[in-house]
């Protein structure tokens, strides 16, 4: 009646402790081996001999390899064979397999079952994409909605306009034809007045009347309309589109098994690999393209790049200068920023700027003049991206002690991105910031020591924290690989930090011998040049990098 805790392997028997004394004492069980219930033997299952009903099958024959009776053995056909006690083999095989069942519980079924969950998470963050996806169609249907209203608006008044234009020239015709037909009818008037008188010799006295000549006026050009040439191909190209991009879709992390599981189902490839360190993964090879001084700033603190290779370079003295791609001077502006990235260039090729002091986004069209585009409330907006997903602007900002990004599309705010899943504020100062291609949004914070990367629903991925004991993480950019490079200042000199965009470490870009002093900013251009500017520097310097 009391806990089991003990088993005789060769008698099968359950044993309290008193019976395993007791077991152990007796000179018939003296020698029977005694274990913990949890290290038993299993007890081979009864199966019986076909040849003889009468006897359970308990050995195996080596040669053969068919398990046997005991009578059996005696058999001419398994004479001088080697037999082995199947019992040991079924316990042997048990303890396998249950070791096998133990890791496919805690380890095989468990990684499935989280992996799962996070298909169905990405099933999740897909949906909550593609509506944003869906919003933004229609809210860029409305706005090309508002435009056709707009320019037929415009049309029908220069209809109107050249209608009154056309009146007006017939107006001085319809009277002059008014005075002539009075005239007319004043002459026809006068004729039958005029009766014929005749002297005696019957000449006629009646004078003889000239008419005037009916007046020559010319007749109007007639408008006629021209209709436009476009098909819903036309307009779709009008509108924007749905770009998924086309790097290698990346394998899911399977995390590894624990040492203590079993040496013997490590996955293939893992087994004795050391973990790769920073020190070890080759440097891309880097060409110098060209270099170019900016006039107008002391150092290029900032840079943003155009589709047509102009380069807008912004110091720590709030001089903002546009350049042609070989550096000339095509505009320069005061504005209130200092070392942050407040600049960026739209797909359109428009310029948009924050003002830290009146808090609000200014924009310049191309060759035009500055306009205020939004407001940005109590915030003091730092730092800006337009996206070239989906043309929405990304600001980083702060107000008192608190920071965040936020979304803005047409200037209306629609996404705030502030604290994590455990309501800890992700940033406190987000200098600099930019838009991966797969959407997440990924913060450059100095104070924070973190590069900061959130997903496009604003959900918090990881926060990279440089590969030195101090990191101060500055510029930021993506490339066409969708890595994340970093200009990043050290002690020494200075380097660019290249990840992956799930947060490992790929390399450092430069070495000494290429002459790059305080790396400050950093911006890839649609042809994936690298564009290097400096702190101590007005020289911005292109590169090509390509890993071997």
């Amino acid at each position: 009646g009391k806990n089991c805790q003990f088993y005789c392997n060769p008698c099968h028997r359950r044993l309290c402790e008193e019976c395993k004394d007791e077991h152990q004492r007796n000179p018939m069980t003296k020698p029977h081996e005694v274990v913990l219930f949890n290290q038993r033997k299993r007890q081979l299952p009864v199966k019986k001999c076909t040849l003889h009903p009468t006897r359970n099958i308990d050995i195996l024959c080596k040669e053969c390899n068919v398990p046997l009776c005991s009578k059996c053995s005696t058999m001419e056909k398994h004479q001088g064979h080697t037999f082995n006690d199947l019992e040991d083999i079924f316990a042997g095989k048990f303890e396998s397999n249950s070791k096998k069942i133990s890791e496919i519980q805690g380890y095989f079924l468990a990684t499935a079952q989280d992996l799962k969950k996070e298909t169905e998470e990405d099933g999740k963050e897909i949906k909550k994409i593609m509506d944003s996806i869906r919003d933004s169609i229609k809210d860029e249907a409305e706005s090309l909605k508002s435009l056709v209203d707009k320019a037929t608006s415009e049309k029908l008044e220069h209809a109107n306009l050249i209608e009154d234009s056309l009146l007006k020239q017939l107006k001085p015709q319809e009277t002059t034809y008014k005075e002539y037909i009075a005239y007319l009818e004043t002459l026809v008037g006068d004729l039958r007045g005029n009766f014929p008188i005749t002297d005696g010799g019957g000449s006629s006295v009646a004078c003889s009347l000239e008419i005037k000549p009916i007046p020559e006026t010319t007749k109007p050009n007639l408008p006629k309309y021209r209709f436009g040439q476009f098909s819903k191909d036309n307009v779709g190209k009008l509108l924007g589109s749905i770009v998924v991009p086309s790097v290698k879709e990346e394998k899911r992390k399977i995390k590894p098994m624990e040492k203590d599981s079993s040496s013997q189902l490590k996955p293939a490839g893992a087994q004795g690999e050391p973990e790769q360190r920073a020190d070890a993964i080759k440097r891309p090879i880097v060409s110098e393209v060209r270099a170019f001084k900016v006039p107008g700033v002391d150092s290029t603190w900032y840079l943003s790049v155009d589709k047509s290779g102009r380069v807008w370079a912004s110091d720590d003295g709030g001089n903002l200068v546009q350049t042609d791609p070989e550096g000339n001077q095509l505009q320069k502006i005061q504005t209130s920023g200092k070392d942050e990235g407040y600049h960026t260039v739209t797909p359109t090729g428009d310029l948009l700027y924050a003002d830290k002091i009146k808090k609000i986004i200014n924009k310049i069209p191309q060759n035009n003049r500055i306009s205020k585009f939004f407001k940005t409330g109590d915030w003091e907006p730092l730092s800006i991206h337009s996206s070239h997903i989906n043309g929405d602007v990304l600001v980083g900002m702060r107000k008192d002690r608190e920071a965040k990004v936020t979304r803005y599309k047409n200037g209306k705010e629609i996404q705030n991105i502030q604290m994590d899943n455990k309501r800890q504020a992700m940033y406190n100062s987000p200098l600099y910031i930019t838009e991966n291609d797969n959407g997440d949004i990924c913060a450059s914070d100095d104070e924070k020591q973190a590069v900061v990367v959130v997903s496009k629903a604003g959900q918090h991925r990881f926060s990279y924290r440089g590969q030195e004991p101090e990191f101060h993480p500055y510029g930021i950019c993506t490339d066409c690989s969708g890595n994340i490079l970093i200009s990043v200042g050290l002690l020494s000199n200075g380097t660019v930090e290249i990840i992956s965009q799930d947060g490992h470490f790929l390399s450092r870009l430069f070495a000494m011998d290429q002459e790059i002093t305080s790396p400050r900013c950093v911006c890839v251009s649609d042809k994936n040049n690298l564009y290097v500017g400096q702190e101590m520097s007005n020289k911005v310097k292109v590169f090509k990098y390509e890993f071997k």
